[in-house]
């Protein structure tokens, strides 16, 4: 139950930091601006502090790496015994419950009649 909600808050996590990053300006913006085209979008410079979605994302991609860590952690932990893969699901059969191969094909006689040779 607790993997459940952990990795549904891990899509939520993953899905909220892709929005941000399209949602912020590229560093390539501000590039015009030293070459006379136009006010720079910044206060402090090409430098300047962080914005709020910058903070934002690292907050998120903090929570992000927690999740990863804490699924891993889970995923090697597990407890359970039952069977590990599906083939370990399949039921054991031994040659005497196997039905025999059904064919529409006449069979073939134990020994077949010799031709004569010339």
């Amino acid at each position: 139950m607790l993997q459940q909600i952990l990795l549904g808050l891990h899509v939520l996590l993953s899905a909220s930091i892709i929005g941000l990053v399209l949602l912020q300006r590229g560093k390539g913006a501000d590039a015009g601006a030293g070459f006379g085209s136009g006010a720079s979008g910044t206060v402090f410079g090409a430098r300047g502090s962080s914005t709020f979605f910058s903070k934002m994302t690292a907050i998120l991609a903090t929570c992000f790496f927690m999740t990863s860590l804490s699924l891993a952690y889970m995923a090697s932990h597990r407890t359970n015994t039952g069977p590990k893969s599906l083939i370990e699901q399949v039921p054991v059969t031994t040659p005497a419950q196997v039905p025999a191969p059904v064919s529409e094909l006449p069979a073939v006689p134990a020994s077949a009649p010799e031709t004569p040779s010339k």
